[in-house]
């Protein structure tokens, strides 16, 4: 099962878990496709861009947001070498372990934090982001402000790491310095998405209806 932890400061100080690598030797960083060849098409480098903040402004939660970034995440721990941590902040529901499994998601190297404050949980994505070991960190938060999100983003982009922020609905006529803004909602049959910003890619409904 995933580990429940209430705060990272632990882990974070403890350097057989944090086993930094030579910057030099650093890997070129990747893009990982979502699994959905129309969603890579409209996306630049087709598939989700690391190293960045990818916003993701939800209806409700339980749509399937999640399964939108599962092949990332499964890819993402198939590179050579220590396999990267995968770390989930303030999820809504339990993660199920056996479905993740199953996946192929490595559940030794899942994180689960469960935070008491917003500013925890601001905190613990930001240590995780810039670590330099997480190839994902998934956010789950109300809402927050412009100087948090340049903090995600610039952690992202210095940790290598892919950050996915789920918020509100509400926050989409917000500004935001998120590289990629995708809308999810309910739709009749299946979820619907909408990508309101993507740098260097098209923005606009997406049909996931195909592979």
């Amino acid at each position: 099962m995933p580990r429940d932890v209430s705060s990272l400061a632990n882990i974070l100080a403890d350097a057989r878990v944090w086993k930094l690598k030579d910057a030099s030797a650093a890997p070129t960083r990747p893009v990982w496709s979502t699994g959905k060849s129309s969603l890579d098409a409209r996306l630049p480098g087709g598939g989700w861009p690391t190293a960045s903040l990818i916003e993701v402004l939800l209806d409700d939660t339980g749509l399937g947001e999640v399964q939108l970034f599962l092949p990332a995440l499964v890819e993402s721990q198939r590179r050579i070498g220590d396999v990267p941590w995968l770390v989930w902040i303030a999820p809504p529901h339990e993660p199920y372990a056996p479905a993740l499994a199953q996946q192929g998601i490595e559940l030794t190297r899942l994180l689960v934090v469960r935070p008491t404050t917003a500013n925890e949980a601001l905190w613990a994505a930001e240590q995780a982001l810039g670590s330099g070991v997480c190839a994902a960190v998934l956010l789950w938060l109300k809402g927050t402000d412009d100087r948090w999100l340049r903090r995600l983003k610039l952690a992202a982009e210095a940790g290598g790491a892919l950050g996915v922020l789920f918020r509100p609905e509400r926050h989409r006529f917000e500004s935001s310095p998120a590289s990629l803004r995708l809308v999810v909602s309910r739709g009749e049959h299946e979820m619907q998405l909408d990508l309101l910003k993507v740098q260097g890619g098209r923005p606009g409904p997406v049909d996931l209806g195909g592979p």
